[in-house]
């Protein structure tokens, strides 16, 4: 009996000191939102998994691949490990995107119910994966109620909740298209197409109920927070119809201490398309909303991984850490409004390989658009720049068992995520090695970012610096190997003694610096690095 006991402790205090798995939503440095520790994927639910095979991806579709996505357990390597999902519009819409709104306190009863939803949100949160939505509200749909009613009636209480002329201003908008549409009661603004009449916000009570709108989905559904589509044509000032100062200070004023007062760890991130960075700069360090994606670096990322040229990355890099508060913006490579970034990159894998390497040990909370992990195509019109997710190489992609909304990709015999996720070489391990070493390593996440100079314009090389780690990031974008690369910290960030370093990412084992002064000259911690490659080293005093 007494062996017995004694067995029992024993097993007990051995179980006792293994690591648990954790589910909890991770936790950024005390100085740090929440967000600047997480990986985003941005999913289409009408394109992402279809449970019930009626041909369109739903809710419980997506609850049903969420361990594809982070299982909740960071001791397997099996998932891609974000810990972010950004949903593309999931409201009521007589359109196939939902970017026109027919009801802003519904779903879109083709992906589901209220209740399926708040289920996907819930086994979500268990997996330490927030959500946010796409909230639309420079414009509703022209099938909006309030629409019908303010254009049925002059003396609709809804009539100024739009925007309205006696006759045609004859102006056009930021792209030379037509914004003002006729109908039997008058033209009316709106800056998209004449199904997408734009809202009057300098209507107090348009603000109102928008901030009804946000805590519905904040404090009752539970959702983490919102991106804020078209934001920066929210109010025009006749003719000047973007960046207007009247939608800077309703920003200010009205929305981000309305969503910060509903919840103070709320994420906000606006879209700004064409704006560059100082533009950029006015809304986010100036607290209008928390984060902004940053269009520049999108750019400069597939510039570098498409010529092999490391100055397009360096300089915008350089710029963003600059110009916006420290990491306070969001990288990306491309979206749904793009032609996707492996059609971009003409088919080429290693291309794509080395374009991850810069997006996930870059500053910022990086987005994914799914099925980029895995070098989905896609070209204009949207329609196929958002397919149906490539899931396997069944009938239709292993998407639906039904007739699909839009067919697959041809392509999707080669592409797809089954035949990647045992192949160590593919896109997809590249992608969950990467995700899941910057979730172990927080320097590639919240720490400082600093330049590193190159011998090869091949090569970028960059410095991640927090309390607790120093990490060198090295990517060789071109297509030759390279022997004469020797590197150049020129910021006197490290102690002034010799370093050990341990590659924690790519195959090659690397010798330390020796750091003079803070910084290290002609450094070149491997012998040669491959064509296409990715190199980060952790520096150890």
């Amino acid at each position: 009996m007494r062996k017995l006991i004694l067995l029992l402790l024993l097993a007990s205090l051995l179980t006792s000191c293994l690591p648990a798995a954790s589910t909890e939503i991770p936790t950024a440095p005390a100085d740090s939102p929440w967000w600047s520790d997480a990986v985003f994927y941005e999913i289409f639910v009408r394109s992402f998994y279809d449970s019930d095979g009626d041909g369109i991806g739903d809710f419980n579709g997506v609850t049903q691949k969420l361990d594809y996505l982070n299982d909740g357990d960071p001791n397997t390597t099996t998932d891609l490990g974000v810990t972010g999902i950004w949903l593309m519009p999931i409201f009521p819409s007589p359109s196939y995107h939902g970017y026109d709104v027919t009801d802003y306190y519904g779903v879109n009863p083709q992906y589901g119910t209220m209740d399926d939803f708040k289920r996907l949100l819930a086994e979500a949160h268990k997996r330490g994966i927030r959500v946010i939505i796409d909230l639309v509200i420079n414009h509703t749909s022209d099938q909006h109620p309030w629409f019908r009613d303010a254009k049925k009636d002059v003396n609709s209480k809804y009539r100024d909740w739009y925007i309205w002329s006696e006759t045609d201003p004859g102006y056009r908008g930021p792209w030379n298209e037509r914004v003002w549409h006729s109908s039997t009661t008058g033209f009316y603004y709106g800056i998209f197409t004449q199904n997408m009449p734009d809202l009057n916000f300098t209507n107090r009570e348009v603000t109102k109920e928008i901030e009804k709108v946000m805590a519905f989905w904040l404090s009752e559904i539970g959702v983490d927070g919102f991106r804020m589509d078209a934001i920066k044509h929210l109010i025009e000032e006749q003719t000047l119809q973007e960046n207007t100062q009247s939608t800077h200070k309703w920003l200010r004023e009205n929305f981000y201490p309305a969503y910060k007062s509903l919840d103070p760890e709320a994420l906000a991130v606006g879209e700004l398309f064409g704006n560059d960075m100082n533009s950029i700069a006015g809304y986010v360090n100036d607290k209008q909303f928390d984060m902004a994606f940053n269009f520049q670096l999108a750019n400069a990322f597939l510039s570098s991984a498409n010529s092999g040229s490391a100055s397009y990355v360096s300089r915008a890099l350089e710029l963003s850490e600059k110009i916006l508060d420290a990491g306070q913006y969001a990288p990306f490579l491309t979206n749904h409004d793009q032609d996707r970034i492996m059609s971009e990159l003409r088919g080429d894998v290693n291309k794509a390989k080395v374009a991850a390497s810069l997006l996930l040990a870059s500053p910022g909370t990086p987005f994914i658009y799914y099925g980029e992990e895995i070098g989905m195509e896609g070209r204009k019109p949207d329609e196929n720049i958002r397919r149906p997710m490539q899931w396997s190489t069944e009938e239709n992609a292993g998407f639906t068992a039904g007739n699909p909304w839009r067919a697959p990709d041809g392509n999707f015999t080669a592409i797809n995520v089954a035949s990647q996720t045992n192949d160590p070489n593919s896109l997809l391990s590249h992608y969950r090695a990467l995700i899941q070493l910057r979730g172990k390593h927080s320097a590639l996440r919240t720490g400082q970012y600093h330049t590193v100079k190159s011998g090869s314009p091949n090569v970028f090389a960059a410095l991640r610096v927090d309390e607790d780690e120093i990490l060198l990031v090295i990517v060789n974008l071109g297509d030759q190997p390279v022997d004469d690369y020797g590197l150049t910290l020129q910021d006197a960030v490290l102690a002034d003694k010799t370093y050990s370093v341990e590659t924690v990412f790519g195959d090659a084992q690397a010798q330390g610096p020796d750091a003079r002064r803070g910084v290290f000259e002609n450094y070149e911690p491997m012998t040669e690095l491959p064509p296409h490659s990715t190199f980060i080293v952790k520096f150890q005093p």
